[in-house]
């Protein structure tokens, strides 16, 4: 039966199965053994330890599969006939276990059928929330209370669903600033005639969605689409979005839809508007494939962002970023002291004389993946970034000036500045 595995780096090359020990293997009492799509690292009480939510999907067993047939074929079934699960949050106790927290911090009492998750801080409070696609249910957006528990406020913030009102195939995410305001916002992908909504954050507690404003209505309506990341692929300053893309259905529907797709890369083009790059950004050298999850990462350390992409059926994909004529950048590695390790959550602010931009620190990417590593920022023509500020979880404020460009800066938290 499906279950969950947390290994341990013994930092010798080699892992150690701990799960039984870490508290994370224990059955859901109502639901059993829960069908787990991704994980989300945050530390939601700001106490130094990271603490894991995982995105469950459907109460699915082999001895109840229904048959279910399209154009006379076999294939996967329509998620309506299937119970939804609860998602769940463990608490780090920064001894190697957890305590299950879901019940007392309200993720329990929502039933859905998640299948991509990412954190942000959307409210500007110091708190991680986490944003959950489900799969033709309202989408889960679940505001941390700082309290120990979480509201679900996805329907007054807007983001429950697109703006036309229907259930879509939510997939995977990612919760990151698009339009270098300071305040995150969300992207989604789903399948071909549900587009891939964007949602801008306000400020004010709520979304507006920008979807067809950015072109993206026109662009995505044809596809279908797994793992999105946000990232600045020709490191102009603008944060792109690069999806992998394939249908839900099995080979069977091959020549009935269009199962096996290229990948795609939205480029942010300086108006603000969107275009779609896919035989143009050299991702039509490859056969179509039914693509799954995407991990992000400079793989060859040149300061342009590359991608490794799954696919069903087929090897595993890396593709390298050649971007003629990318941008200077910067990559911050983070370590925390009073805060996590590795500074998940923290917010960044980095000004140069062309550009103020934002990002945070976080592994929540995408569709069944993570993506670790520093904090990236594209800056186009600049070399020099005039000012960068980091909040970290703990509260630190820490400030850098005339930082040099096109490198690797480890940058430890120290007292507020």
């Amino acid at each position: 039966m499906h279950h969950n595995t947390l290994y341990r780096n013994n930092a010798d090359g080699t892992f150690t199965d701990v799960t039984a020990q870490a508290g994370l293997n224990e059955p859901d009492a109502e639901h059993g053994p829960l069908w787990s799509v991704g994980g989300v690292w945050a530390d939601v009480n700001n106490d130094g330890h990271l603490d894991l939510f995982v995105t469950n999907y459907l109460n699915w067993a082999p001895s109840k599969e229904p048959e279910c047939l399209q154009q006379g074929k076999r294939d996967y079934c329509h998620p309506k006939y299937y119970r939804g699960t609860p998602n769940r949050l463990y608490l780090g106790n920064g001894a190697g276990s957890f305590t299950d927290v879901s019940v007392a911090s309200s993720i329990r009492a929502h039933i859905g059928k998640g299948m991509g998750a990412a954190m942000a801080d959307f409210d500007q409070d110091g708190l991680a929330d986490i944003f959950v696609t489900n799969d033709k249910l309202a989408n889960f957006l679940f505001r941390n209370l700082g309290n120990g528990r979480f509201e679900e406020m996805a329907f007054r913030a807007g983001v429950a669903y697109p703006e036309h009102g229907r259930d879509v195939s939510g997939m995977g995410a990612d919760f990151r600033d698009i339009d270098n305001d300071g305040l995150p916002d969300i992207f989604f992908v789903a399948l071909e005639n549900e587009t891939f909504p964007l949602f801008r954050n306000t400020g004010k507690g709520y979304f507006t969605e920008v979807t067809n404003r950015k072109r993206l209505t026109e662009l995505s309506r044809s596809m279908s689409a797994y793992s999105p990341g946000m990232y600045d692929f020709d490191n102009d300053g603008w944060k792109d979005i690069f999806i992998s893309r394939g249908h839900v259905q099995s080979a069977n529907m091959e020549g009935i839809l269009e199962i096996s797709q290229h990948n795609t890369v939205f480029r942010t083009l300086p108006n603000g508007s969107t275009e779609a790059l896919t035989a143009e950004a050299g991702l039509a050298s490859q056969p179509p494939r039914r693509h799954r999850g995407a991990a992000f990462g400079d793989l060859n350390n040149d300061g342009r962002i590359d991608v490794v992409v799954s696919a069903l059926g087929a090897p595993a994909e890396i593709w390298i970023n050649e971007s003629a004529g990318a941008g200077h950048w910067l990559a911050l590695k983070l370590e925390g002291t009073s805060s996590n390790r590795d500074g998940i959550g923290a917010t960044l602010k980095l000004t140069t004389k062309r550009h103020t931009q934002f990002n945070h620190a976080t592994t929540a990417v995408g569709y069944a993946s993570s993506s670790a590593g520093p904090v990236r920022f594209g800056l186009g023509e600049d070399d020099v970034a005039d000012v960068v500020v980091i909040h970290w979880p703990s509260g630190t404020r820490q400030r850098l000036e005339n930082v040099k460009c096109d490198r690797l800066l480890i940058v430890k938290e120290s007292p507020s500045q």
